[in-house]
C-alpha cells in the first residue's frame, strides 16, 4: 500500500536520525547544488525541515511554463529574474494559495499589491525585453560594492518571505499556514515616559506598532520591546519584515535601506553579529563575506536591526563578551537603529534606551482577529458564537488578553461544537491539550497515515525534562534534537513533534554547522509539563520534599503558570504551594491566582482568603488584566461570605463609578460590583502629563453618593492626585440621612499640600491645610492645573503661603494687572498670595544675554495687585531689576505695608529694597565670586564686579577658575583666556587663581614673572591673600628683596602656590628675603607615564631636594625603566632621569596591575638594586610591584655593603597580587623571605619569559609548602612537555614544576599538544591529587583518545577535561569513550 508524502517524510527522518552526522557533508553538498539551481529562478521560498528529507521533482505544466514548489511558495519560470534585474522591485509576492479561515482557497498575500503600484500597469509601458535590456545596462555600470549590496538586500527579502509566509496559529494543524499580513492584529502598545531606563516612570499608550519608529517621545537608536510570552513580539517583527519587503507606503520602514532580523535563540556560539547574519540570513553558497556585510551596513544610509528573543539568547548569561551585548551597550552599531524584543530587560543597557511594552488584546483587537483570521469579515453569526463562548468563560475572558492564548481559543472554539465552560486556566489548558491529542488521534484513523503512539496519560519522561530545565539556576528553553530523541524515545518524540507541541529549529554556530534544536511551541506548554512533574513529585513521594529546595530557582514572577497549573492539577499540592507563598516570595495577587486555580469547594479557601483580606488589597495600573480579575473575584467571594476587607487601594487604575450598575469601573475595563465589606477605600491617581489627560477624571455628585451607598461597611474614602476632579460641593438636600448618620470620612488630597474634607452637614469641602503652597513649573499643562487650583483657593478665601514661579515668569502686564508666563498664560488671581518667589535660570546662551527686565512700573504694579503680599523674591541672573525706585513714585500704602523685596543674583549676593529711599541694600556683607571659562559668564561677572567696586562692597573671594591668562602690568589688569580684561580689583580681599587639577589634558604653561606678581599685588588695594593652584602656573623661583616695595612688607599679603594637590606641597612667599617656604613637612610625589607630568614632578623633586625637605613617598607609576649605576640615577620610560633622590624616604616602583597588555620584562640586577639603595641616603623602604619587574633571585652576603646592613632598609617585591606572595629581602643572608597575603585560594600565572618562569616556580614552591590552595595554575605560552617519569612539568625555559598537591585547575594555553604529551599530562594529573579540571585553551589537542589509556583513578576522581579552541567552540572530554563532546559554558562551570 502506497504511503503519503507525510509518512515518507517521517520514515526518512527516522531512518536518517542515527546516521545524520555521517551524512552531513553529503547532504550539505546535495542541498548546495539544488539551491544553486533554484537561485537561477529566484525561488526564495525553498527550505527543508530536516537534512535527511528530499525534494519532490518540479511539476511541469507546459512547454513554456514550469512551476517549482517549495515550502510555502512557488514561482513560474516564465517570470524568472536574474541578479541583473535592477529595475524590478526587490520584493517577491508569494504564489502559494493560503487557506482561508473557512478552509477555502485564499488569494496570495497581496497586501503589497493593494497598497503599492507597479509601473508595468501604466499605459504605454515599455516591453519586458526593452526593460530587461535597460536593467542590464544599468547593472553593468554598478560598482562591485553596489552589486554586493543589492545581492545582500535581495537575499534578506527572500529569507524574510519564507518566515512571514509560514505563520501557524494552531500548532497541530501544520497544513494551515498564513501570511502574517493576513492574521496580524495589533494589540496594545505602551512606552515608558521616564528618561532613566531603570526609572519608575509612567507608561503611556502608543497608537500603533508603527509609532515605535515615529513617536518623538521614544526617539532613540536603542529600543526594547517587552512583553510576556505569547504577547506577539515575534509576530510584530514578522509584520515589520513584511512591510519592509513589500514597500508598504504607510510603514515606518518604507525609507529604510536595510532591515536585519535575527532570532537570537538560533544563534548558539556565534559571537559576531556579522557571522550571525551570514550563516542565518544568507544562503550557504553566498559569495558575501563577513567583512562585506560590515562594509554594507556601515555604508548604508539607514539600517534597522531587530534582535528577537533576548530572553532566549544562549549567550545572555555568558561572561564572554559578544556583539549582542556590545550593541545594547552602544559600543557597536552606534548609528544603527536597534529593536530588542524580550520578556525582561538586560542588565547592560545604554542610558538612552527607550522601553516599549505590549499589553495584549483588548475587545476590539479580539473582534478584529476573529473576522480577519477565523470566520471572515461577513460571518456575523460565527463572530457572535465565539464571543458568546468567551463570555460564558469569565476566567478565559481575561486570559485571552494574551494574544497567543486567544488565537488558539478562537480557532478551537470555532471548530469544536462541544466547547465547554471552564472555571480555571488549568481546566482550559487541560482541554486544549486534549484537543491536541484528539486531532492527532483522528488523523491516524485516516487511510495511508502513519500510526502514532498517543501518550496522553503516560508522559512522566517528558515531565521530567522541562522541570529539570526551568528549575536550575539558568533556565534551558531548548534541547539538542539528538539528545532529546534519545531521552524520550522515538515514539514519544515523533508523537509530540507531529502534535505540534514540539518545534524543531535549525541552530547555527561559528562553524556554519546547522544543528537541530527542539523547543516547546510556547513556554506555557513547558510550564504545563513541569507542573505535572511537581504534582507527581509532591503527591507520590514517600519522603517529604522541601519546597524551598524545589522552588529555589523558580521565580513566581517568571514562572507563574508552573505554580498555578500545579495548584489546579492537585488540590492537596495546591494547598502546600499556597502556604509556601504566604512568605514574602509571593504577592497577594499571585497567591490569589493560585487559590482560584485550586480545585475543590470555596469553603476550603476561606481561611486563606480571610488572611489575605486582613491587610491592604491593592489593584495597580501596572498589573495585567488577569491579575486584576483574580483580585476582583476574590473581593466578590469575600463580599459573598461576609469577610471584611480592611483596606482596598486602587492605585492609578480607577476610571469611574457606574451609577446605573452600581460598580466601580477600572481603566482596564474590569468592574468591581460587590464592595459591601470594604472598610477603607483609597483611590490614588497620577500626575497628568499629556494633553489627552487634561480633562482628568471627573467624579460627579451622583457618582460620589452612589459609591457611598454601594459600600455598606465603608468608613473612609480617600482620593489622592491631581487626576481627579471632585464636585465643588454636594447640596445638603441630595445627601440621604443614612449617610449623615454613618459620617463617612471623605478626603481629597491634591498633592499640592492641600487636603479637603467633606462636611456632611452642609455638603461643603473644608481645607484641613491652613495655608497651602503652590508651584508653577515650565510645563504648560502643569501651569493650567495650577491656575485652576489657585482660582479655587482664591474663591474659597484660602491664603496661599507661597507661590513659586519656577523659570516661567515672563513679565508683569501693567495694563491688565496680571503676570504673563512664558507659555503665554496669564496669572490674574493673586489676592491671597503671601509670598511670591520668582526663580530664573543662569543665562548660558548668547540668546539669553538680554535677560528679563522688570521695570519700576511693573514692580510697583505687582505689589499693588497682591493685596496680601508680604514678601517677593527674585532669584537668578536672568532678571534685570531697576537700579532704584525714586521715592516720589512709591505710594504711601506700600511704605506702610513694608513688603520685603529681595533679589538674589545667583552669585551669593542678596539685594533688598529700602522703601525709604528706593535704593537696593546688599545684605551679603562680602560676597564671593567665581569666574569660569565660559565667555558669557565672564561678561556677567565683570559687570557685577564693576557694580560692587563702584558701591565699595568688598568681595571676600574672587575665584578665577582656569581662566587666568596673564597680568597686564601696563594697564594694571588681569587678562582672561577669552581676552576680556578684569580691571575692578580694588575691593577684592582674596584672589584664588585655580588651574589644572590633575585630570584631562595639561594646559599650556603660564609663566607669572616677578613684575606681574608685584603689579598684581599693588593693584588690589584690599588684597589680603592670593593663591595659585595648578600645574600650568610657573611662578618666579624667588623675588629679590630689593624689588619688594616697603608697602608690601608692611601689608604682609599671603602669597601661596600649590602645583598639584596630589603632591601635597604648598609654597608660601617670605617677604623678608623673597624666597619660597614649603609649608608641608613631608610631601608625597607621584610620577606617572606622561612625559609632561614627569617633567613637572622632576622639577618639584629637585626643589624639595634643594630645600632639604624629605619626601615621604616617591611613587613611580609604571614609568621605571632601569637604574643607571654609573650616573647614580633612575632612568624613566621616557628617558628622563631622576637624580634628586637624597631626601626620599619610601620609593614605590609600581608596575602592571593585571589589566591591559603586559609590558616588556624589566630586569633589576644586583648591582642596580644595591646602587639604588646607596644613592637614596634617607631611604627607609623600597617596594617593587608588577609582573614586568624581575629582581635578583638572591644577593650574596659578601657583596652587601656594611652600611646597608646597618640601615636595614626594607626591600619588598610583589609580582602579582592575585598570586598572594610578597617577597622581602633578608639582609643577613641576602635571601628572599616570603609572606602569604591571602587567606583562601589563589591563582598563579606563569608566562613565557625565563625570569617569569623562575619566579613563578619559586612562588609555587612557597605556596605549596605553606599548604595554600592554588585555584588555578595558568601556563600561558610557557608549557613545553612532561618529564618521562611524569613527575614534573617542563616549561619552555627548561624550568621544571614538580607534582603539586594543592592545585585544583591546570590551564594550558597557546601550546599544541600531541597524543603522547596529552597522555603524559593525564599521568601527571594522576599524581596531583587535587586537580579536578584541566583546560586546554586556544591550542590543538588530539581528536580522540583511547579510553583504555586514561587512568581509571581520574575517572573515579571525576576529572573534567575541557578544550576551548580558537574557533569559539567549547568541548568536554568523555573519559569513558575518549572523544570530545560539545559543552555549553552557561550551563556548566565557567
Amino acid at each position: 500500500m502506497d504511503r503519503t508524502s507525510d509518512d515518507d517524510e517521517d520514515d526518512q527522518r527516522n531512518r536518517g536520525r542515527r546516521s545524520r552526522r555521517a551524512d552531513d557533508n553529503k547532504a550539505d553538498t546535495n542541498w548546495s547544488r539544488v539551491r544553486a539551481q533554484l537561485s537561477r529562478f529566484k525561488i526564495h521560498g525553498f527550505s527543508h525541515r530536516r537534512r535527511t528529507e528530499t525534494t519532490q521533482p518540479p511539476e511541469q505544466t507546459d512547454s513554456n511554463t514550469r512551476t517549482f514548489q517549495g515550502a510555502g511558495s512557488h514561482q513560474t519560470a516564465a517570470g524568472y529574474t536574474s541578479d541583473n534585474d535592477v529595475g524590478q522591485q526587490d520584493s517577491i509576492t508569494s504564489g502559494d494559495p493560503a487557506t482561508t479561515p473557512l478552509g477555502q482557497a485564499n488569494p496570495d498575500c497581496r497586501g503589497a499589491e493593494r497598497r503599492s503600484s507597479s509601473t508595468g500597469d501604466l499605459p504605454g509601458a515599455r516591453s519586458e525585453e526593452q526593460s530587461r535590456y535597460d536593467s542590464d545596462e544599468l547593472y553593468s555600470r554598478l560598482t562591485e560594492e553596489e552589486k554586493r549590496k543589492r545581492s545582500f538586500i535581495r537575499a534578506l527579502r527572500a529569507r524574510y518571505k519564507i518566515d512571514y509566509d509560514r505563520v501557524q496559529p494552531i500548532p497541530y494543524i501544520k497544513d494551515r499556514l498564513y501570511c502574517v499580513d493576513k492574521v496580524y492584529v495589533e494589540g496594545g502598545y505602551e512606552f515608558m515616559t521616564s528618561g532613566d531606563i531603570r526609572g519608575a516612570g509612567s507608561w503611556r499608550r502608543l497608537e500603533s506598532y508603527k509609532a515605535v519608529f515615529s513617536d518623538p517621545h521614544i526617539r532613540s537608536n536603542r529600543r526594547i520591546l517587552e512583553g510576556e510570552p505569547g504577547y506577539g513580539k515575534t509576530t510584530c517583527t514578522l509584520q515589520l519584515a513584511y512591510d519592509w519587503c513589500n514597500h508598504i507606503e504607510e510603514s515606518p520602514l518604507r525609507d529604510v535601506e536595510i532591515l536585519i532580523l535575527l532570532r537570537l535563540r538560533q544563534l548558539r556560539g556565534v559571537r559576531s553579529i556579522y557571522r550571525a547574519i551570514q550563516v542565518y540570513l544568507l544562503n550557504s553558497d553566498t559569495r558575501i563575506k563577513e567583512a562585506d556585510i560590515g562594509a554594507i551596513i556601515n555604508e548604508s544610509k539607514s539600517v534597522v536591526v531587530i534582535l528577537d528573543g533576548y530572553d532566549e539568547f544562549p549567550g545572555r548569561n555568558s561572561k564572554r563578551e559578544n556583539d549582542v551585548r556590545r550593541i545594547l551597550k552602544l559600543d557597536l552599531f552606534q548609528n544603527v537603529q536597534i529593536i530588542l524584543t524580550t520578556r525582561y530587560s538586560p542588565d547592560y543597557l545604554a542610558p538612552t534606551t527607550k522601553r516599549i511594552r505590549l499589553t495584549g488584546f483588548d475587545e476590539l483587537a479580539r473582534v478584529e482577529y476573529i473576522r480577519k483570521a477565523v470566520v471572515g469579515v461577513d460571518d456575523a453569526e460565527g463572530l457572535r458564537s465565539i464571543r458568546q463562548r468567551l463570555k460564558a468563560n469569565p476566567v478565559l475572558e481575561d486570559l485571552c488578553q494574551v494574544p497567543l492564548v486567544f488565537v488558539m481559543f478562537a480557532h478551537i472554539a470555532n471548530e469544536n461544537e462541544d466547547f465547554q465552560n471552564f472555571r480555571s486556566v488549568t481546566d482550559f489548558f487541560r482541554y486544549m491539550i486534549a484537543c491536541f491529542h484528539e486531532h492527532l488521534r483522528n488523523k491516524t484513523y485516516e487511510p495511508n497515515v502513519k500510526r502514532y503512539v498517543i501518550h496522553e496519560d503516560d508522559h512522566a519522561a517528558l515531565d521530567q525534562l522541562p522541570f529539570s530545565a526551568i528549575s536550575g539556576e539558568h533556565q534551558q528553553i531548548t534541547w539538542d534534537g539528538e539528545e532529546m530523541y534519545d531521552q524520550l524515545g522515538e515514539d514519544m518524540y515523533d508523537t509530540y513533534l507531529a502534535m505540534g507541541i514540539f518545534v524543531e529549529e535549525d541552530v547555527f554556530s561559528d562553524k556554519s554547522a546547522k544543528d537541530i534544536e527542539v523547543r516547546f511551541y510556547h513556554k506555557l506548554f513547558c510550564e504545563w509539563y513541569a507542573a505535572q512533574h511537581i504534582v507527581n513529585l509532591l503527591s507520590k513521594s514517600e519522603q517529604s520534599v522541601s519546597l524551598d529546595k524545589l522552588f529555589r530557582h523558580m521565580d513566581p514572577r517568571d514562572l507563574q503558570y508552573v505554580y498555578r497549573f500545579a495548584c489546579g492539577l492537585n488540590r492537596d499540592v495546591g494547598s502546600s504551594i499556597i502556604q509556601y507563598l504566604k512568605d514574602p516570595r509571593g504577592t497577594f495577587q499571585f497567591r490569589s491566582l493560585c487559590i482560584l486555580e485550586q480545585s475543590g469547594d470555596v469553603e476550603d479557601i476561606l481561611g486563606d482568603l480571610r488572611s489575605l483580606c486582613s491587610g491592604t488589597v491593592t489593584i495597580k495600573v501596572g498589573d495585567n488584566r488577569l491579575l486584576q480579575r483574580s483580585t476582583v473575584q476574590l473581593l466578590e467571594i469575600a463580599a459573598t461570605r461576609g469577610i471584611l476587607v480592611s483596606s482596598l487601594h486602587l492605585d492609578q487604575c480607577f476610571s469611574k463609578f457606574d451609577v446605573t450598575n452600581a460598580c466601580i469601573v477600572l481603566k482596564s475595563g474590569l468592574r468591581l460590583t460587590n464592595l459591601k465589606t470594604v472598610k477603607v477605600l483609597r483611590v490614588t491617581g497620577r500626575f497628568r502629563e499629556t494633553v489627552s489627560d487634561s480633562k482628568g477624571i471627573e467624579v460627579s455628585r451622583e457618582e460620589l453618593l452612589g459609591l457611598f451607598r454601594t459600600c455598606e461597611t465603608l468608613k473612609e474614602i480617600r482620593f489622592e492626585g491631581r487626576e481627579f476632579l471632585l464636585p465643588h460641593s454636594v447640596p445638603a438636600e441630595m445627601i440621604p440621612p443614612t449617610l449623615k448618620t454613618r459620617n463617612i470620612m471623605v478626603s481629597y488630597e491634591d498633592r499640592r499640600g492641600t487636603i479637603h474634607q467633606l462636611n456632611w452637614d452642609d455638603g461643603q469641602w473644608q481645607t484641613t491645610t491652613n495655608e497651602p503652597s503652590l508651584r508653577i513649573p515650565q510645563e504648560e499643562l502643569d501651569q493650567q492645573w495650577a491656575l485652576e487650583e489657585l482660582a479655587r483657593l482664591t474663591t474659597d478665601g484660602i491664603l496661599v503661603s507661597s507661590l513659586h514661579l519656577e523659570q516661567c515668569f515672563s513679565k508683569f502686564d501693567v495694563t491688565n494687572a496680571c503676570i504673563v508666563l512664558k507659555s503665554g498664560l496669564r496669572l490674574t488671581i493673586l489676592k491671597t498670595v503671601k509670598v511670591l518667589r520668582v526663580t530664573g535660570r543662569i543665562r548660558e546662551t548668547v540668546g539669553d544675554c538680554k535677560g528679563i527686565e522688570v521695570t519700576r512700573l511693573e514692580l510697583l504694579g505687582l505689589f499693588q495687585k497682591c493685596e496680601t503680599l508680604k514678601e517677593i523674591r527674585f532669584e537668578g541672573r536672568e532678571f534685570l531689576l531697576p537700579h532704584s525706585v525714586p521715592a516720589e513714585m512709591i505710594p504711601p500704602t506700600l511704605k506702610t505695608r513694608n513688603i520685603m523685596v529681595s533679589y538674589e543674583d545667583g552669585r551669593g549676593m542678596i539685594h533688598q529694597l529700602n522703601w525709604d529711599d528706593g535704593q537696593w541694600q546688599t545684605t551679603t556683607n562680602e560676597p564671593a565670586f567665581r569666574i569660569s571659562q565660559e565667555e558669557l559668564d565672564q561678561q556677567w561677572a565683570l559687570e557685577e564686579l564693576a557694580r560692587l567696586s563702584t558701591d565699595g562692597i568688598h568681595v571676600s573671594c574672587l575665584h578665577l577658575d582656569r581662566c587666568f591668562s596673564k597680568f597686564d602690568v601696563t594697564n594694571a589688569c588681569i587678562v582672561l583666556t577669552s581676552g576680556l580684561r578684569l580691571t575692578n580689583l580694588k575691593t577684592v580681599k582674596v584672589l584664588h587663581v585655580g588651574g589644572f587639577t590633575g585630570t584631562g589634558t595639561i594646559p599650556s604653561r603660564i609663566e607669572v614673572t616677578r613684575e606681574e606678581l608685584l603689579g598684581l599685588l599693588q593693584t588690589c588695594e584690599t588684597l589680603e591673600e592670593i593663591r595659585f593652584v595648578g600645574r600650568e602656573y610657573h611662578l618666579p623661583l624667588s623675588v629679590p628683596a630689593e624689588l619688594i616695595p616697603p608697602t608690601m612688607k608692611t601689608t604682609n599679603i599671603k602669597v601661596s602656590y600649590e602645583r598639584d594637590r596630589e603632591h601635597g606641597v604648598i609654597h608660601q612667599l617670605n617677604w623678608d628675603d623673597g624666597q619660597w617656604q614649603t609649608t608641608t613637612s613631608e610631601p608625597a610625589l607621584r610620577i606617572p607615564q606622561e612625559v609632561m607630568d614627569q617633567q613637572w614632578a622632576l622639577e618639584e623633586l629637585a626643589r624639595l631636594s634643594t630645600d632639604g625637605i624629605p619626601v615621604s613617598c616617591l611613587h613611580l607609576d609604571q614609568c621605571f625603566s632601569k637604574f643607571d649605576a654609573t650616573n647614580a640615577c633612575i632612568v624613566l620610560t621616557s628617558a628622563l632621569r631622576v637624580t634628586n633622590l637624597k631626601t626620599v624616604k619610601v620609593l614605590h616602583v609600581g608596575g602592571f596591575t593585571g589589566t591591559g597588555t603586559i609590558p616588556s620584562d624589566i630586569e633589576v640586577t644586583r648591582e642596580e638594586l644595591l646602587g639604588l639603595l646607596q644613592t637614596c641616603e634617607t631611604l627607609e623602604e623600597i617596594r617593587f610591584e608588577g609582573l614586568e619587574y624581575f629582581l635578583p633571585l638572591s644577593i650574596q652576603a659578601e657583596r652587601m655593603p656594611p652600611t646597608l646592613k646597618t640601615r636595614n632598609i626594607k626591600v619588598s617585591y610583589e609580582r602579582y597580587r592575585e598570586h598572594g606572595v610578597v617577597h622581602q629581602l633578608n639582609w643577613d643572608d641576602g635571601q628572599w623571605q616570603h609572606q602569604i597575603t591571602v587567606d583562601g585560594s589563589v591563582r598563579v600565572d606563569i608566562f613565557q619569559g625565563k625570569l617569569d618562569q623562575q619566579w613563578g616556580k619559586k612562588e609555587l614552591a612557597v605556596l605549596s609548602t605553606a599548604g595554600v590552595s592554588i585555584n588555578r595554575l595558568y601556563l600561558h605560552r610557557s608549557f613545553s612537555n612532561i618529564t618521562d617519569n611524569t613527575q614534573s612539568i617542563i616549561l619552555t625555559s627548561g624550568c621544571t614544576i614538580p607534582v603539586l598537591h594543592t592545585v585544583r585547575e591546570l590551564r594550558i594555553s597557546y601550546t599544541d599538544v600531541d597524543l603522547e604529551v596529552f597522555l603524559r599530562i593525564l599521568a601527571y594529573t594522576k599524581e596531583c591529587t587535587k586537580i579536578t579540571w584541566i583546560i586546554f585553551e586556544y591550542c590543538n589537542v588530539p581528536d580522540e583518545v583511547d579510553a583504555k589509556l586514561i587512568p581509571h583513578l581520574l575517572k573515579q576522581r571525576g576529572l573534567k577535561v575541557y578544550w576551548f579552541p580558537k574557533t569559539g567552540e567549547e568541548y568536554i572530554l568523555d573519559l569513558g569513550a575518549g572523544n570530545w563532546k560539545k559543552w555549553r559554558r552557561q550551563y556548566g562551570r565557567d
